[in-house]
Parts: C-alpha cells; sequence; structure tokens
C-alpha cells in the first residue's frame, strides 16, 4: 500500500470516529395510536433515567405530533421497553389518567372522551395535549412525550 493510500485511510477512519462521536443517543420513542393511524415521538424532555428539574415546563411544550379521534375512538399507547423498565403514566392538563403502568410497554382508553373532560369541572375541550411520564426511580419524572389530541367535528 502507497504512502497516499494508507494516509487517506487513517483520515477516512479519523473523519468516521469524529462523525461518530458527535452523535446523541435517541431518546426512547412513545406512540399514539388511534384507528388506523399512529404518530411516534421522541422526548420533550429526557434526562436519562434521571429525575427531571422542571417537570411543568416539560409538560407544557408545544406536541410535534397531532391525532384526531372521535369521541368513541379507542386511543392506544405504547411505550419502548425502556420507559416501561421504569414505570409511566399518562397525564392531561386535567389530571393524570392512570396509575403506574409498570412494565407494561402498551395501554388502551376505550373511550377518547375521558382524555377531554375536566374531571373537576366536568368541561370537555376540543383538544387535549397528552403527555407520557416516565417516573425515575426517586419518584419525579425522568422523561415526558407529548402528543395532542383533536376531536373530530
Amino acid at each position: 500500500m502507497t504512502i497516499r493510500r494508507s494516509a487517506a485511510a487513517v483520515g477516512a477512519v479519523a473523519l468516521g470516529l469524529f462523525a461518530l462521536s458527535a452523535c446523541t443517543k435517541p431518546t426512547p420513542l412513545a406512540t399514539v395510536t388511534v384507528g388506523s393511524t399512529s404518530v411516534h415521538t421522541e422526548a420533550s424532555c429526557y434526562n436519562g433515567g434521571k429525575a427531571l428539574s422542571d417537570l411543568s415546563s416539560c409538560m407544557n411544550k408545544a406536541p410535534d405530533q397531532t391525532v384526531t379521534v372521535h369521541t368513541t375512538d379507542k386511543v392506544h399507547i405504547g411505550v419502548d421497553p425502556a420507559i416501561a423498565d421504569k414505570g409511566w403514566v399518562v397525564v392531561t392538563a386535567t389530571g393524570q389518567k392512570t396509575d403506574i403502568l409498570k412494565k407494561q410497554t402498551f395501554y388502551t382508553f376505550p373511550n377518547a372522551s375521558a382524555l377531554f373532560i375536566d374531571q373537576q369541572t366536568g368541561q370537555s375541550s376540543k383538544t387535549a395535549n397528552l403527555s407520557i411520564v416516565e417516573v425515575s426511580g426517586k419518584g419525579g419524572a425522568a422523561g415526558v412525550w407529548n402528543v395532542k389530541l383533536e376531536l373530530a367535528d
């Protein structure tokens, strides 16, 4: 092998290693499915399994994904096994909608209308921001995935 080829090979390897070192590991995904429509989202906030310092700002971040639902639709939520191992809950602006789901990668709301009604006031809304919250080992939150639900006309 000539010196030029050797130098080019070493340069290509070094460039490849440099490019890989700049990559960040993607966050686990959460999926929301209604009928035949599925949306996948990465975390709005994720701290690698450690407690988040400001949960409310994470839950108030605008969702990247929107799903249209009818009140009688089933809303299916799926999470990465990494989320399920720690435990997770589903929350909307009107309150917590599930108990802690431990080791479960899937949950179904049999009637979507419950996600749009404020349990304290009885008022319903045309939209609901659904937050999937990963529980940290110390009782806080380690990650938040947000999806917007819109009621169909």
